[in-house]
């Protein structure tokens, strides 16, 4: 029985590479976690196979850069309380372009603290998110939803190892660069590859060349597979190779991987949230770092981000010393508040045209029960 907690120390080289250094498509994934970490290839297959048959890693898979490929928004929804964990349960198991589905609260009564369930959504491009939106409040009885998309993005990335050992403060030496949304056109070549590629492995599939079934699925060589992968690449619709950890629920060991996540919330003064959110998105703690605007609801919040840990204290210094250093670069913070993370599920968002309208067809027929 090989180990598979992720404290082990041959898991934890694997992982402080594996959940998010893996960058862009390689053609031999494993391979590339092997060569940055150190250990041996053999040794890194077998490992994360364990870890994921052991629910330890939750998913392995190809990211996307989905703000490149779909309209997206971070969603926040006002709720009755009697409703809360049924539209959680519609959210999180009966509509697939939902995807971080988490249920948070405040440490008092503050703007925006009765809005209960946050969900991030996804639509295919010429789609409406309101639409989706307006649907999802009807099934699950929300009474209002207010929609956040990113205008840029300064950190994207979970990697819970890899940040455990980081003290607060700790930063790049220079800010974070935005990355856009602006949303690319692909052929439906590349569709083809690009939704073969994107869904999470088997264990059968944790292999030297993964890559192999997901050719014949597309309808291509291996060799055209990875021709058009390259190309897609180019295009920056693709994310990270990475393995995900179950962060949140406790392991057959009773071991958490993280306690608590804060999304944090600044005001900067209007024209310089690029500047604001690049100085926040440097720290390394960031898993998360977005330009969006959260509107009156919300103290004219722009700039949003998460951090993850074991200890609800060390969290909140992460947040001290990005509170100083905003000051220390001379950029006012008008309002600014930590929004705790509770129930969640994680799941990646889909993002195909044709999901999405027998989604609709299914919603508009009556074929969903409404939540509660």
């Amino acid at each position: 029985m090989l180990p598979t907690a992720h404290t082990d120390p041959i898991n934890a080289a694997i992982l402080a590479v594996s959940e998010d250094l893996i960058c862009g498509f390689q053609r031999q994934p494993f391979h590339a976690i092997a060569a940055q970490s150190g250990v041996p290839l053999a040794t890194v297959i077998a490992r994360l196979r364990a870890m994921l048959a052991a629910g330890v890693v939750r998913r392995v898979r190809q990211t996307l850069l989905a703000t490149k490929l779909a309209h997206g928004s971070l969603v926040a929804w006002k709720i009755p309380e009697e409703k809360l964990d049924a539209a959680f349960d519609f959210m999180s198991q009966q509509d697939p372009f939902s995807g971080h589905v988490v249920i948070r609260s405040t440490d008092g009564e503050v703007s925006g603290s009765g809005y209960r369930l946050w969900t991030t959504l996804k639509v295919p491009v010429g789609e409406s998110l309101d639409h989706h939106a307006t649907a999802l409040l009807r099934l699950t009885g929300a009474t209002e939803y207010l929609l956040m998309p990113a205008n840029g993005v300064f950190a994207l990335g979970v990697g819970h190892v890899r940040r455990k050992t980081l003290e607060p403060g700790d930063k790049a030496d220079a800010p974070a660069v935005m990355m856009t949304t602006t949303t690319v056109d692909l052929t439906p070549e590349e569709w083809a590859v690009l939704l073969a590629l994107k869904e999470e492995l088997a264990l059968e599939e944790m292999v030297e060349d993964p890559w192999l079934g997901r050719a014949a699925k597309a309808g291509v060589s291996l060799a055209r597979f990875c021709e058009v992968a390259a190309t897609l690449n180019a295009k920056k619709v693709i994310g990270r190779f990475s393995t995900f950890l179950e962060h949140v629920k406790p392991s057959a060991t009773g071991e958490r991987v993280t306690r608590f996540n804060g999304l944090f919330h600044w005001a900067v003064p209007q024209g310089r949230e690029i500047e604001g959110g690049a100085e926040v998105g440097r720290h390394f703690c960031m898993t998360h770092c977005y330009w969006r605007e959260g509107g009156p609801q919300f103290g004219n919040v722009n700039i949003m981000g998460v951090v993850h840990g074991t200890e609800k204290a060390r969290v909140l210094e992460h947040k001290a010393a990005i509170d100083r250093h905003l000051a220390a670069s001379g950029i006012p913070v008008s309002y600014t508040n930590v929004f705790w993370g509770g129930r969640s599920e994680i799941k990646p968002s889909e993002i195909s045209p044709k999901v999405y309208a027998a989604w609709h067809q299914q919603a508009g027929s009556g074929g969903f029960l409404a939540a509660g």
